[in-house]
Order: C-alpha cells, then structure tokens, then sequence
C-alpha cells in the first residue's frame, strides 16, 4: 500500500471502537491496539472524513472496478465470500455535531446513499465499524490514489443517474443509519427544541437538559444509535446556538409568543382557505352528480 495512499494517515480516531468478532461486542482501545483488530471504527466521534459503503455480494470488488466511474481508495474484502467494504477518502473532513455544519453532515448523508446505489450496497450498514484494511483476514485492494471532494463525487453519482433526489434528503426515515442519524436528530431536535425555549427564558441549564433528554430520546429510537457522547455534542450544538444566535432567545418570551402568535395565525387563514376551496370543490362535484 505504499505506492497509494497511506491508510494510517486517512484513517483518524485515536481511540476507537474495534473488535475481531462482532458476535462478542465492540470497545474503545488505543489506536494502536485497534490497528491489530478484524474490524475497526470508521471514523472519529466528531468528524467524518471516510464514507463507506458495505457491498454483500461475490463479486464487490468486480462492482467497485467496472460497474462506476468513481473508484473507491480502498476495496477491503471478505476472501471467503467476496463480500466488501468500499472506502473513499474525503480531502476536507466534515465536522458531525455543529449546528454550522448541517448542511455538509446532510450532503454527506445523500452522497453516501448515492454510492450505495450505484453498488447496490447494504441498506441496514451503519457506517460504524469498517473491515481493517490493515488485518491478514481481508484482501485489500487500493484502486486510486486521491481523496474525493464531495462535489467531484455528486457530479459522477449524478451522471450515472444515482444521486438521491432533494426530495429524498428532507424526507423522515426512522431507520436511518450512518450520517443518516445525525440529519435526523438534527432535524427533529432543533425544531422541537425552537418550541420548548418558552419554557426556559433566562435558564440555559434548563433548555440543555430538555433539549439532552429529548436527542437522547430520538436517539434510542434507532437501531443502531449514535455513540451516546456524539449525541449529546449534538444536543449541546442545537443549545449553544440558540442561546447566542437565535432572535428566539435573545428577544425574549414577550417577543417570542407575539411572534408565535402571529405564525399560528398565518396558519389558520392558510388553513381555513385551504379548507374553503376543499369545501367548494365537493359542492361543485354533488351538484354535477345530482
């Protein structure tokens, strides 16, 4: 591998989960206690700087090399059965838990789902645990030598017709899995979070721990949940940014019910409208009928 990029540069936790039989659970070790190990976390807690698609099928690396345009770094595969991970490395690593940064996390999400596509990849991966390119028991193929932006890898999934549509990122999916659960949480916690700071005006303290309880609440809900530590980071994201960005807490709760007041409003005259036309519509169509 010396000929093609470094996998002990690419690869960034210092501490990570890692095992040799899945059947036995997974734990935190030294980095390179985790270097000797079958199967190895992917990525740090707070960064994603690898995406990895899981390919169960004889013939991974044949799908890898011949079926796209845009070659993993690394194809790590399973000899006895040809199954495989595929790895590409990304230049510019994206932070997971900063509210900043939600749009990279949830293009990061799509493009990963457009390279699963593109090799029919397992739908269930959690992107948490990769094969250790590094370990005797996998055939380790290096294919390209640079990292990948994200840009350079959507115009090619978008060429081959694989990337997700828009529609597909704002829709709600309870079984997500990879950077999928952070979107999700993300999504989900900061809007019932922009709800519950009438219930918290001038104690911090407070909004933390309800905005906590309730990511921790959505978290368990997946299959496989984030690390609980990168769940709070996000929780600690969405608070932090309310209470020294947003108008919502910086105005106060005089301002923030006129405000909601006014967005209810706005509702019910959009609603009744809607609801007036719905209501026309039917006495037009039993008029004809009659």
């Amino acid at each position: 591998m010396t000929e093609t990029l470094d996998w002990e540069t690419a690869w960034l936790p210092r501490y990570p989960y890692a095992t040799d039989d899945l059947s036995q659970g997974i734990w935190r070790q030294k980095r390179d206690e985790a270097m000797g190990r079958r199967y190895i976390e992917a990525n740090p807690q707070a960064l994603t700087n690898l995406l990895v698609v899981d390919i169960d099928d004889g013939i991974a690396l044949q799908k890898a090399i011949w079926c796209i345009n845009y070659p993993p770094n690394w194809v790590v595969e399973n000899p006895a059965n040809g199954h495989a991970h595929a790895l590409w490395v990304l230049a510019n690593p994206i932070p997971r838990t900063e509210m900043a940064h939600y749009k990279p996390i949830a293009y990061a999400h799509a493009i990963t789902e457009g390279l699963r596509i593109s090799l029919n990849g397992d739908k269930g991966y959690s992107g948490l645990l990769t094969k250790n390119p590094l370990h005797s028991d996998w055939e380790t193929y290096p294919l390209t030598t640079a990292p990948y932006t994200l840009d350079e890898l959507k115009t090619a999934l978008e060429i081959d017709g694989c990337m997700p549509s828009k529609r597909w990122r704002k829709t709600k999916r309870r079984y997500a899995t990879g950077l999928g659960r952070n979107c999700t949480i993300f999504d989900s916690a900061r809007l019932w979070a922009y709800r519950e700071v009438r219930n918290h005006f001038g104690n911090p303290e407070g909004l933390a721990q309800a905005v906590t309880a309730h990511v921790h609440g959505l978290n368990d809900e997946f299959k496989t949940p984030l690390p609980e530590r990168e769940a709070e980071q996000i929780a600690a994201s969405i608070v932090r940014w309310i209470v020294t960005e947003s108008r919502l807490w910086n105005d106060g709760p005089a301002v923030y019910e006129a405000t909601f007041t006014a967005i209810q409003s706005a509702r019910g005259r959009k609603g009744g409208v809607k609801s007036g036309k719905v209501r026309a519509t039917k006495a037009r169509e039993r008029k004809w009928f009659l």
